[in-house]
């Protein structure tokens, strides 16, 4: 196992600096881990994570524990929380970690010669106990771990746009496979198309850019 400093590391490198998110993902990680007697960081795919905000917190998890959202054992669930839920795929145990609500406060007591709030966090946030510092509250999933993860190669076209939904995030209407977006519940709407033509100097063709 990794020590918190080389965690820290780890994720301050993508920052070029350390925050108490960081700090407090790291924390969160590894303890989520030990919650499910789960070693970390992982190379496979036991530990499934859902964090409650992206961000510094969010890289803070990924370097405690190795898990991403590019081997998808990392989702974001976005409540804009510093929070995160902590999966044994094989068991489908699970525990929501979060800070405690007067850490702010508490932080001080870390740093008492620390005139600001940031690094008395910064630095409150690497030294109190996880018994000083977190809530562990055990959970369920209410979407099983199966549907979740899904299968491997399970794809099908949408009866609507025609895109392709891999995941087996399709939603069936009137017996057809239809997308997220066509259901009417899509994160963006579409607009007109509006392009002009870029031309380069070399000769290259002209590449269609929004206007």
């Amino acid at each position: 196992m990794q020590t918190l400093q080389a965690i820290l590391e780890i994720s301050s490198a993508q920052h070029k600096h350390l925050c108490p998110r960081q700090v407090l993902g790291a924390r969160i990680g590894l303890a989520g881990a030990a919650a499910l007697g789960l070693d970390a960081p992982r190379s496979d795919k036991r530990l499934l994570i859902f964090v409650e905000t992206d961000g510094c917190f969010a890289d803070g998890v990924a370097a405690a524990t190795g898990c991403t959202m590019g081997h998808r054992t990392l989702r974001l669930a976005d409540y804009g929380k510093i929070a995160a839920t902590f999966v044994d795929v094989k068991t489908e145990t699970a525990v929501r970690i979060a800070p405690q609500l007067d850490i702010r406060h508490k932080a001080h007591a870390y740093a008492p010669d620390e005139t600001k709030h940031y690094y008395a966090q910064l630095v409150g946030y690497q030294q109190m106990p996880d018994e000083e510092l977190l809530t562990v509250q055990p959970v369920r999933l209410t979407t099983s771990v199966k549907q979740v993860v899904s299968r491997n190669g399970v794809r099908v076209n949408c009866a609507h746009c025609g895109e392709e939904i891999i995941n087996e995030r399709e939603i069936i209407i009137d017996g057809q496979p239809v997308c997220v977006s066509c259901t009417g519940s899509a994160y963006f709407e579409p607009e007109e198309l509006r392009f002009f033509v870029v031309h380069h100097h070399n000769s290259q063709p002209g590449i269609p850019v929004l206007k």
